[in-house]
């Protein structure tokens, strides 16, 4: 057994065969879900050459979770886990390949696109739920470390593979190969992860709660409970640093004249953030919860300087050092994970996935919208600022918690 002072290794982690299966079924989904998202916004960009359109089409990949995070993520904790991961993976790889239909109506695609990413909230739920039964102590830290990396490294290959994939083949392409991976990786998560039962509600009258009450209850749960609380509002600040993401073609139009550089802007900050959760891993438990203020701070401060038109190595240094910062997410969130009992995870989680989409949906389109008016560098520098400032207040919140007796 890991004790719990000291940092466990990788090692310790991938010798799990389950959790092997999950990481490998994570980065597959991770790249085509990349490779959809760089199809889309090339496709609304160029039919419309808005910004605010563009935002907008992104920021449905986030959206859903307003709804889907709340209302379907406690489908993790009535059903098996498993099973509820190998559907949800089936439904999505269907939705795709009809979005990548020739012919298929914009709108279409767009509904499709919001049921796609609504049932990613019950599978992500069950994922995070199934990794906390897998591993546990701080192994499950550096599980969710590594699956973050890989996460942030499928992503890097994702936009910039993806990006070469859709200027030499077109969109449709795109989102076949995301069917393809959706399929996959149902496959190897029912022949890698063990079926485990339903997890019992700590009642012998309820073993499992119905679903309002599961909802009401794992609300109550997050909201008066000062450290879930503090987590929450740490995880929000990503609705700051992640304007970039809607942003990063009218940046590189406004700044090169061309679409050339939006792979390179689009990879930086999970580039950087595979750096900044190598580095965390390397720390003990308590070192890397003192971190999360700091780092938070550190996600939202280099976008101030884009007021300043920086070129794009530039822009891509900064947003390298900014995905660094962002790193503090894996331990925010293996925290938040290991606070919850069992019963209640997967509602709990999706609560949480559902306020930081909401900061990362509002985020998108807010940054879109005022894009039209001041430009991409100005908006980027803009959220830069107040998300520092937000990040700072977060981190007073979570410093208060941590004193707090138990």
């Amino acid at each position: 057994m890991v004790c719990e002072q000291q940092a466990a290794r990788y090692s310790d982690v991938f010798v799990v065969r389950e959790f092997r299966a999950v990481f490998a079924a994570q980065l597959l989904s991770v790249i085509g879900d990349q490779f959809a998202r760089v199809a889309l916004s090339v496709l609304v960009f160029n039919r419309t050459g808005s910004p605010g359109l563009t935002a907008l089409a992104y920021a449905l990949t986030y959206l859903p979770d307003l709804f889907a995070g709340p209302l379907l993520a406690g489908i993790a904790d009535r059903y098996p886990r498993r099973t509820v991961m190998v559907a949800t993976d089936l439904a999505r790889a269907v939705l795709v390949a009809l979005m990548a239909l020739p012919g298929v109506p914009f709108p279409l695609v767009c509904a499709l696109l919001v049921g796609v990413h609504a049932l990613g909230a019950p599978f992500s739920a069950a994922r995070a739920a199934t990794l906390a039964s897998i591993l546990t102590g701080d192994r499950y830290v550096l599980g969710t470390g590594a699956a973050d990396m890989v996460d942030q490294l499928a992503q890097v290959l994702g936009f910039v593979v993806g990006g070469l994939v859709i200027v030499g083949m077109g969109p449709d392409r795109g989102l076949q190969i995301d069917a393809a991976t959706f399929l996959v990786s149902a496959v190897i998560v029912r022949l890698g992860v063990h079926d485990r039962p339903v997890p019992a509600f700590p009642t012998v009258r309820d073993p499992v709660q119905p679903w309002w009450p599961s909802l009401v209850s794992g609300a109550v749960t997050v909201w008066t409970t000062p450290k879930l609380r503090a987590l929450v509002m740490l995880a929000c600040v990503a609705g700051f640093y992640v304007t970039i993401e809607a942003l990063a073609v009218p940046y590189a139009m406004d700044v090169m004249g061309s679409e050339g550089a939006v792979g390179l802007l689009l990879a930086a900050g999970p580039a950087g953030t595979i750096v900044g959760m190598w580095a965390i891993s390397r720390l003990l438990p308590g070192r890397r919860l003192q971190l999360l203020g700091p780092l938070a701070v550190a996600a939202c401060l280099p976008l101030v300087l884009s007021a300043f038109r920086p070129s794009v190595p530039v822009m891509v240094a900064l947003l390298v050092v900014s995905g660094i910062g962002s790193a503090y997410h894996m331990v925010a969130r293996s925290a938040f994970v290991q606070s919850v009992p069992d019963h209640g995870r997967g509602q709990a989680f999706g609560l949480a996935v559902t306020a930081l989409r909401t900061a990362q949906g509002t985020g998108l389109l807010l940054a879109g919208v005022c894009a039209e008016t001041f430009g991409a560098p100005a908006v980027l520098s803009g959220a830069g600022i107040t998300g520092t400032l937000v990040a700072a207040a977060a981190s007073l919140t979570w410093y208060q918690a941590r004193r707090r007796p138990r």
